[in-house]
């Protein structure tokens, strides 16, 4: 594995540009922060404005990954529009295992955008960093996320019942995973 490891911001993609977030893309991060669809499946409810500036900050600084809990919240970019995000963690150095999630406006679903971008999270993962084995973690309902999981030819490997405790309410995981030798094989 090469840690520490900063991410290549920026990042082309065929469409995008990936990129740390700075302060001047608060007004279109809380665009889509601030919605209830966009929350209803988050950690977090919707957030105001000075909600999103203070972890637009807190993210600008997460560049290098070194340690377990060490992320990336990188910019997705349309344009020079921030149209989502993708977070990135070390979850485990000693296991060489890394977690990704994602979140997109609305007004950008059905395109592949995040398709595209993720996918090009997980090749920084495991072509740059070497990581052995990639997750993500999310709520089952969630079934846009499900099936970007398998776009991304990630597995489910598991479904937790009533897990977590989340916004007043008892809520179900769903674990999917790729591995190195997975990814290598896709293309």
């Amino acid at each position: 594995m090469q840690l520490p490891f900063t991410f290549p911001s920026p990042l082309a993609t065929d469409r995008l540009v990936l990129r740390f977030m700075a302060t001047d893309d608060v007004d279109d991060i809380h665009a889509y922060q601030s919605r209830e669809d966009v929350s209803r499946y988050l950690m977090y409810p919707p957030r105001d404005r000075a909600q999103v500036s203070e972890k637009v900050a807190q993210h600008a600084q997460a560049r290098t990954l070194s340690v377990d809990g060490d992320y990336w919240q990188i910019a997705v970019t349309l344009d020079d529009r921030v149209i989502g995000d993708v977070y990135f963690t070390v979850k485990s150095v000693e296991q060489q295992t890394g977690e990704i999630g994602w979140t997109l406006h609305p007004d950008f679903h059905g395109r592949g955008f995040m398709t595209e971008a993720a996918g090009a999270v997980l090749g920084v993962g495991f072509d740059g960093i070497g990581l052995r084995r990639i997750i993500a973690d999310l709520d089952p309902r969630n079934v846009s996320s499900a099936a970007l999981c398998r776009r991304l030819g990630m597995r489910q490997e598991a479904h937790f019942v009533e897990d977590l405790w989340s916004k007043g309410e008892w809520t179900d995981t769903a674990i999917y995973a790729l591995l190195a030798r997975e990814w290598a094989r896709r293309g």
